[in-house]
């Protein structure tokens, strides 16, 4: 069934080229930085997978939520959260969301309604369903989207969060970011069927597989999704087909992984593609996109500066949020 959603105006066009921009950019810059030795720590580039996460939040307001996993910092950045914040954050100093403590596995910034980034694979999803239930006890139409992986649709929380939210009509999106691999698993060795959008049909909810790396029907279809929620008729389970450029993890030598199918996924990369669509059509011009650009490199920049000359966390604060005050002997 086609989508319903219009597919979006030059503007908002040129707007989701400029998140996806703002995102790549800071992946880059971030990976860069580890690769040069200057930080260190954990990371998990979602290079590839920028417009998932762009054409899904170009309908969200501030007010609603976005649930996402340790390889968020597009779904992050897509949702508002801004960049000095967020690198402060990754760098865990104290001017970051949650003052250094999360780092970049568990990184909350409930003001830009980014509830969650969780460590642990399919957590997400029963949560949800409780912020989505929040939204409907409080009768705000507040839209909750969940961001997983395709390895997380064959754990329990994904079939217990796609019932319960059926059976309630929570106004929730389930958001498959299917990049084929689960660490270091290809799809077709660890998954039953060929498309996880088809076990939405066992919970009585809308199922759709779309190309996640194609801004313009990721966009119509996630609109589809994202009203039908906001009118309380209901979660629906999206399966956005992308692809990871960098391994499961930095560090990660995609060994696993054939070389063909890597260097044609690079070589048909979304961003400068979708660039190259924009001027085509008429969308934007050069010098649209090169300002756009350039303004991303200088916000990123920015961003990357700020963090670095931020104070860490007072060591006074490393009970802070870990136990409870004034409990009773």
């Amino acid at each position: 069934m086609s989508p319903s959603t219009p597919a979006p105006s030059p503007e908002a066009q040129l707007d989701i080229f400029a998140t996806a921009t703002r995102i790549a950019l800071s992946d880059e810059k971030y990976r860069s930085y580890m690769l040069s030795g200057k930080i260190g720590g954990m990371y998990y580039s979602p290079r590839g997978q920028e417009f998932v996460a762009a054409s899904v939040a170009a309908h969200l307001r501030r007010d609603d939520y976005v649930v996402t996993t340790y390889r968020g910092l597009h779904d992050q950045v897509a949702k508002g959260v801004p960049l000095r914040d967020l690198w402060a954050e990754y760098l865990g100093k104290a001017a970051g969301t949650c003052g250094g403590k999360g780092g970049p596995m568990h990184v909350t910034a409930p003001e830009y309604g980014l509830m969650v980034t969780t460590g642990v694979v399919g957590a997400g999803l029963p949560i949800a369903n409780g912020l989505g239930l929040s939204a409907q006890m409080r009768g705000t139409d507040q839209v909750t989207v969940v961001n997983f992986g395709d390895g997380a649709s064959n754990i329990g929380a994904f079939h217990e969060a796609l019932n319960l939210a059926s059976v309630w009509r929570l106004p929730v999106v389930f958001v498959c970011q299917n990049n084929r691999y689960a660490e270091y698993t290809p799809l077709r060795e660890g998954t039953s069927v060929e498309s996880i959008a088809t076990r939405a049909a066992g919970y009585s909810m809308p199922g759709v597989t779309v190309d996640g790396n194609d801004p313009i029907a990721m966009y119509q279809v996630a609109g589809d999704a994202i009203g039908r929620a906001r009118r309380g008729e209901g979660p629906t389970l999206l399966e956005a087909m992308t692809f990871r450029f960098h391994g499961h993890v930095m560090g990660d030598q995609q060994g696993y992984m054939p070389k063909e199918e890597l260097a044609a996924a690079m070589a048909n990369d979304p961003l400068p593609r979708f660039r190259a669509q924009l001027i085509e059509s008429g969308a934007a011009t050069v010098e649209q996109i090169e300002a756009v650009e350039a303004a991303a490199a200088a916000e990123v920049a920015d961003a990357a500066e700020f963090a670095f000359d931020a104070p860490l966390p007072d060591p006074a604060e490393l009970t802070t949020d870990v136990y409870a005050e004034g409990a009773a002997a």
